[in-house]
């Protein structure tokens, strides 16, 4: 996300795009790092486009699996952080004798 409506966007055909998020989705439809949007190309402009729509992660899967997206395409992963790689902190696991004693 860049600010005032825009964000930059990896394209499926390698290429990096500034993207304008359209007045019906803008502060509606919140796009993070890592979801899969489709976007419209402008015939003059081929470095910019237009978000056009923000894929559930449901509707996501399906694509990949009819084949829409290429296979290296990463799901539901967004921006992974280099320390946070480990993740051995990231979970708390209870028994039921703890739940027992609350």
């Amino acid at each position: 996300m860049l600010g005032n409506g825009r964000c930059e966007a990896m394209c499926i055909d390698g290429t990096k795009r500034l993207c304008h998020i359209r007045g019906k989705m803008h502060k509606k439809v919140w796009i993070a790092a890592g979801d899969i949007i489709l976007v419209g190309l402008r015939d003059y402009q081929d470095d910019k486009a237009d978000v056009i729509l923000k894929y559930m992660p449901d509707e996501a899967r399906l694509l990949k699996a009819y084949g829409e997206l290429p296979e290296n395409t990463r799901l539901n992963e967004g921006i992974v952080d280099e320390e946070d790689e480990g993740g051995a902190d990231d979970y708390v696991e209870f028994e039921d004798e703890d739940i027992d004693k609350i």
